[in-house]
């Protein structure tokens, strides 16, 4: 890698956030580096796998979906009315499903020269599926009908909702283990269309089963690990030194309101780092080890690997499920940022294609270009509309505001972040393929 442009960009990430501080709000800068951060995190979990083993995973906004629903189950308090209704039912429905899947990897395993293996998993699945519906159904009905308005699911764990983001790392790696034992030793078109397909099947069902999770009426009031605002507004330690910054004049309470907010994403900006900090750490470490020259071999070249004596199944594995649960990880963490679960929201061009953008674009085997593809990706995201309607402005200034054409490119502005995403896209593509910060070569 290349130190000096690694430094230049993210010093132009930098003074691009302080830019939009100066111009437009602090509280914007701030969540906008936020998103960044996180985004930064999504883009080194599929970097991961893409970028140092060639495995191409299009699931991935089932993974985040996976680490926003480990939030519901581990910070929310249970709802204990729901658990005495129908709590026995789900226990005994999650144990047969677990002995359903023990059997399919069983007979993948046991069975792996059997032709017609994969007809006895679907025959398996298929004749299993109303038995499970049989076991679950009245549980599910009698725990929905408990206050549906403000419950009628099962909640959670009650506990710090810190835990969650290590939860939802660990269920998606579970997920991975189960689709990569299926899947991973087949053609890379199969693993992409199945990853997809799965993603699909997750979010549907996250937003279908309302015991689970509340479905589309979503989960709100989730904790953080950061102050509230109201607590801050009424705290003598934060208004003395909100007194002492603004010290040129009077501090009012709109001074107070505003700086609690900027204060608390500045809270979640300290923890973001470090955590992007600590991964890049493992990861770095990870992939200059001969654990991590062995997965680049692999990808390279799958025959001289394997008559090299490695296991090529069991390592692009083991990496697809770590790649995973970086992604469930992250997706933990946006849902705490936002404080709320809303499973409607998970849509695969902002979960899935948006993330895949970010790692061709910084830099596919490139832990440093995945973060900067995260940034630069979201702040396009996020200002192109601001920036096209302030070029609107500028060269349609002789029109009126009445003006058919000027009045339809105001509309069209929310559509611009496609153009220039698009347009970003195939310069860098065009000019500079491997990415902005494209992998390092090794030399022997």
């Amino acid at each position: 890698m290349n130190n000096i442009d690694a430094k230049t960009s993210f010093t132009i990430m930098g003074f691009l956030l302080l830019i939009v501080g100066i111009l437009q709000s602090w509280g914007v800068a701030f969540s906008i580096l936020n998103l960044c951060l996180i985004s930064a995190i999504m883009s080194m979990g599929v970097n991961i796998q893409w970028g140092f083993a060639g495995l191409i995973n299009f699931g991935v906004m089932g993974f985040l979906a996976i680490g926003g629903l480990a939030t519901v189950l581990i910070s929310v308090p249970p709802v204990v009315e729901s658990w005495s209704a129908g709590g026995l039912g789900i226990l005994l429905s999650l144990i047969f499903l677990i002995l359903i899947i023990y059997a399919c990897l069983f007979i993948n395993k046991r069975y792996s020269k059997y032709k017609y293996k994969y007809h006895l998993i679907f025959a398996i699945i298929i004749l299993t599926i109303p038995v499970l519906k049989l076991i679950s159904g009245p549980s599910i009905k009698l725990i929905e009908s408990i206050n549906p308005a403000a419950q009628g699911y099962l909640g959670g764990l009650g506990l710090p909702i810190i835990f969650s983001w290590f939860v939802g790392g660990l269920l998606s790696a579970a997920l991975a283990f189960v689709i990569g034992k299926i899947c991973l030793g087949l053609r890379s078109d199969y693993l992409a269309i199945s990853t997809l397909l799965i993603s699909g099947i997750i979010v549907s069902v996250i937003k279908h089963e309302e015991w689970l999770s509340r479905g589309v009426k979503n989960v709100i009031g989730l904790k953080r690990p950061a102050p509230y605002e109201v607590d801050l507004q009424n705290s003598e330690w934060f208004i003395n030194l909100i007194e002492i910054i603004h010290f040129w004049s009077p501090t009012t309470k709109g001074i107070i309101i505003s700086s609690s907010g900027i204060f608390v994403k500045i809270c979640f900006s300290v923890i973001f780092l470090i955590t992007l900090l600590i991964l890049l750490y493992l990861s770095e470490r990870a992939v200059n080890s001969p654990w991590g020259r062995m997965m680049r071999a692999i990808r390279d070249n799958e025959t001289a690997a394997k008559a090299m004596g490695k296991n090529i199944v069991k390592q692009q594995l083991n990496i697809f499920m770590i790649g995973s649960a970086i992604i469930g990880f992250a997706g933990a963490m946006l849902v705490t940022y936002d404080g709320l679960f809303t499973p409607s929201s998970y849509q695969p061009l902002r979960y899935t294609f948006l993330i895949w953008v970010m790692v061709l674009l910084g830099g596919s085997g490139n832990n440093y270009g995945a973060i900067l593809g995260g940034f630069v990706v979201w702040f396009i995201w996020i200002e192109s509309a601001p920036i096209a309607l302030f070029l609107i402005n500028i060269f349609t200034f002789f029109l009126e505001n009445e003006n058919i054409f000027k009045i339809h490119l105001i509309e069209s502005v929310p559509y611009f972040r496609y153009l220039m995403m698009g347009a970003g896209l195939l310069l860098v593509m065009r000019y500079k393929p491997e990415g902005l910060l494209p992998e390092k070569k090794i030399k022997f």
